[in-house]
């Protein structure tokens, strides 16, 4: 499971993250050298949002010296469920940025949300909805860009069917769907456990593609996330969409930010190909996919729809982007759909960002959330870093 992300941090990317570090008692910013994790953390950049907000992100992690940390094998080995803490192990690579999600950015995907709403939150009636919706609309869904007269030609055509939705408003209309995802610094990273609530029993995984944004709105670079999503707590109703995205551990992000440079751009995150892979205890194996070419909205225009004058982040923000993949496939019984299951590893991976692995558990299972705000304050003051 942690072979692709070696070999991305022994690739020529250039990649940022972050390691609880024992010998500081607190997180260090590392970046990969030659497959050895090295530290970078310093005064000019004590925090990932503070590198980000530099206009030389790229140049200053190049030049930056730095002490080795551990390779990247002994640190990925230490990250999996309840890590040696008298060792590195891997954390999420956001700090102080607010957490921002986007939904609702694939056309196809819409139609799932459409479904989960008049299904509310039952997965038999969902498969009914399914067949009928798909009788409607077949492939006029192929690369639909939201705002669009082709949009507005889709969106009167279920309207007239009685499937009027408040998804179809922000999945093909001229406004985004934007939310906050988690709260500063709960975000897992690669190899923790990530959660479900446990009155969920219709759930899955979100792959996405997570852009790093600093406060002016440049996005300095990006990486993979886990949108972890309660199907049928947000099916009973929509306004129930903090409850369904936002429990312990039900953010995932990770296992590096790669830097934009002359090697990866956002040319690269518009063409890039998401793979994943959900393996249950019970030999269950889930694939799917998620293709950012299909997205509905360039990342530019979410990007610009979440920061500007109408609303500011001095700290930055990460943003998914949303995706394209919505589980259809029987897990269990014929039109139950798919599920998880305490226990299943989920591994989203892309070329050039390597793969983010983790493991489902119950929310209330996973490890508390106590390292927030004030603790990183006191920990980088400590330091001499503020």
């Amino acid at each position: 499971m942690s072979q692709a992300l070696l070999d991305v941090a022994a690739s020529d990317g250039l990649f940022v993250g972050r390691v609880w570090n024992p010998d500081v008692a607190g997180p260090s910013i590392v970046t990969s050298r030659e497959g050895v994790l090295v530290d970078i953390t310093s005064r000019e950049a004590p925090t990932l949002s503070a590198l980000f907000e530099r206009q030389d992100a790229a140049g200053f992690v190049r030049a930056a010296s730095g002490k080795a940390v551990g390779s990247v094998e002994q640190i990925v080995a230490n990250s999996t469920g309840k890590p040696d803490e008298a060792r590195p192990y891997l954390l999420a690579p956001v700090d102080l940025q607010a957490v921002k999600a986007c939904g609702v950015t694939f056309a196809q995907s819409m139609i799932e949300r459409v479904i989960e709403e008049k299904a509310a939150g039952n997965p038999e009636r969902a498969a009914a909805i399914r067949e009928r919706v798909s009788t409607l609309i077949g492939g006029s869904l192929t690369n639909l860009k939201a705002g669009s007269p082709e949009a507005a030609t889709v969106k009167q055509a279920l309207i007239d069917e009685g499937m009027w939705s408040q998804y179809l408003e922000v999945g093909i209309g001229p406004d985004a769907e934007v939310f906050t995802k988690a709260p500063v610094l709960s975000s897992v990273g690669w190899g923790a456990d990530v959660g479900l609530h446990p009155i969920s029993t219709w759930n899955n995984p979100e792959p996405e593609i997570v852009l790093a944004v600093n406060s002016r709105g440049e996005i300095k670079g990006a990486t993979l996330g886990n949108d972890v999503n309660l199907r049928d707590v947000e099916g009973r109703s929509a306004l129930l969409l903090g409850k369904a995205k936002d429990n312990n551990a039900s953010c995932s992000i990770g296992p590096f930010i790669r830097l934009f440079d002359a090697g990866y751009s956002l040319d690269d995150v518009r063409k890039a190909e998401l793979d994943l892979k959900v393996t249950g205890r019970d030999g269950f194996v889930l694939r799917g996919k998620s293709s950012m070419s299909q997205i509905s909205r360039d990342p530019t225009d979410l990007v610009k729809q979440t920061v500007g004058a109408h609303h500011q982040y001095p700290d930055g923000f990460m943003l998914f982007l949303g995706t394209l993949f919505a589980p259809t496939q029987d897990r269990d019984a014929p039109k139950q759909g798919f599920t998880h299951k305490i226990g299943d590893v989920v591994e989203i991976s892309s070329a050039g960002l390597g793969a983010l692995v983790n493991t489902v558990r119950l929310s209330t299972e996973c490890p508390p959330w106590t390292f927030g705000i004030s603790a990183l304050m006191s920990n980088l003051a400590k330091r001499g870093l503020l």
